[in-house]
Parts: structure tokens; sequence; C-alpha cells
């Protein structure tokens, strides 16, 4: 996690000189390039070979909403923010949580979630914090949920998995104690799993947002504007209770 994010923070520096899409621009070629992981059920996959899921949905209504056609560009999870300072794309929504140390690489939009990391384990595991101490855990590289974990006093062996997904079959599997991972993605884990998982205490709680590219102001007024238009016009609140059957916005 710390390599990752050291490596992003020197790619904003060295990247500071090129220029990303301004609001000017997007506009004027009509269509604006949106980046996801589409591996994170119930935010971002794929069903067959189509994109779907609570973030793709609210991100084409954002910059369908904005006036624009919308393109989508999936990536590795760790990839993404790299990638948007690269310029291959205008903005990310893919459940990033906002950090201090991302801040220092990208600009983040108002939130569009709240949430924070759960504890999952098998029925009869470990479901407190406290009782992770000597415990294998199973998360996503390049995540929140591994930075936090990682701050677990005597936490047993961390294994990282290059998606959420692969983390969760780990622990299925019974190669980890536990899983950390998003709490609604968790919900519906274990609802899915009917009566073998259970759900633990939340061990943080953050804020989820867009990235635009550092200093991409005119992208990231814009952003704001969309969401918000989306939050009061009941677009969002359809959304919401679709895929979770309640209102995820934070309060």
């Amino acid at each position: 996690m710390k390599n990752a994010l050291v490596a992003l923070t020197t790619l904003a520096l060295l990247a500071s000189s090129a220029q990303a899409r301004t609001w000017d621009a997007i506009k004027q070629s009509g269509t604006i390039k949106i980046a996801t992981e589409g591996a994170f059920p119930p935010f971002n996959f794929f069903k067959g070979k189509t994109l779907t899921g609570f973030e793709v949905d609210l991100g084409t209504a954002i910059g369908k909403g904005l006036g624009l056609k919308v393109e989508w560009v999936t990536q590795p999870f760790d990839n993404l923010l790299i990638g948007l300072n690269q310029d291959r794309y205008d903005f990310v929504i893919a459940s990033h949580g906002i950090t201090p140390e991302r801040q220092k690489a990208v600009d983040f939009s108002n939130p569009h979630y709240c949430t924070g990391g759960a504890l999952v384990s098998k029925v009869g595991g470990p479901k407190m914090v406290a009782d992770l101490k000597g415990r294998a855990v199973a998360v996503q590289v390049g995540t929140t949920y591994l930075e936090n974990v990682q701050k677990v006093a005597g936490i047993g062996k961390v294994s990282t998995f290059p998606k959420d997904t692969d983390a969760q079959a780990a622990l299925m599997a019974g190669r980890v104690d536990v899983w950390v991972g998003d709490k609604f993605s968790a919900l519906d884990v274990v609802k899915a799993q009917k009566g073998k998982l259970q759900l633990g205490d939340l061990l943080f709680q953050e804020r989820i947002a867009m990235a635009v590219k550092k200093g991409n102001a005119s992208l990231l007024k814009e952003l704001n504007s969309g969401l918000a238009t989306e939050l009061s016009n009941g677009t969002y609140t359809k959304l919401s209770q679709q895929y979770f059957a309640q209102d995820i916005r934070c309060k």
C-alpha cells in the first residue's frame, strides 16, 4: 500500500506539467471518458459483457445530465489513479475513499456515498476488531482496507489480492479467517451465501468520491454540480434503493 501511494504521489508531481482535458475541451468534444474497475460488485462490475453497478449507473447519469456521451474504461484498481494522471480518461468513479495520501495525487469531488470497512467471516469466526489478533486476513491490494488492517495491533498474516472478489474467495475456501471489504458489498455477499458468512464490526468509516487530475478545477466544478443534480432530482435515491434497498448518501 505504502509503495503504491509513494509511486502515485511521485507520478502526480512528475505529470504536473501535462494538461488534463478541461471542462471546455470535454464539452466541445461531446464525450466524457470515465474509468472504473469493473470488478467491485455491486458498485462496478460486469454482468456478462455489460459493465454495470451503482457507480456505473450514477456516472452515466452525471455524464448525460451534463449533456455528454459517456465512454467507459476499465482498469485494475491500483492502476486507476495512475492512469488518471496520465490523461487516459477524464475522471474516475471506483469507490475511492478520500485519504490524505490520495489527496496529494488527485482532487476529489464531493462524496457520492459514505461507507466503512467491514469484517466478514464464516459463522462462528471472528466478528470484533479485537478478535483479529493472530488471525489471517484477506484484502484487496492498494485499498484503504489494507491500510487500516495493517494498523491493527497483533494482526496475523495479511494476504492481498488483485480483486476484492478474490479476497472473498479466499475466505470461502478457508485460506483466511476474515475478509475486510466495503460494508455494502459485504452485506450483499453475506446475503448471497445464505447463512454461511457473518457480518462483523466496522474497522473504520470513510467517504467515497470521484477523482479528477490534480488542478482540474473546471471539471471538478461540473462533476460536483452534476452530482448535486442527481442527488436532488430523484435519480440517486432510485439507484441507491435499487442496489442497496437504502439511501447510502453521506448524511
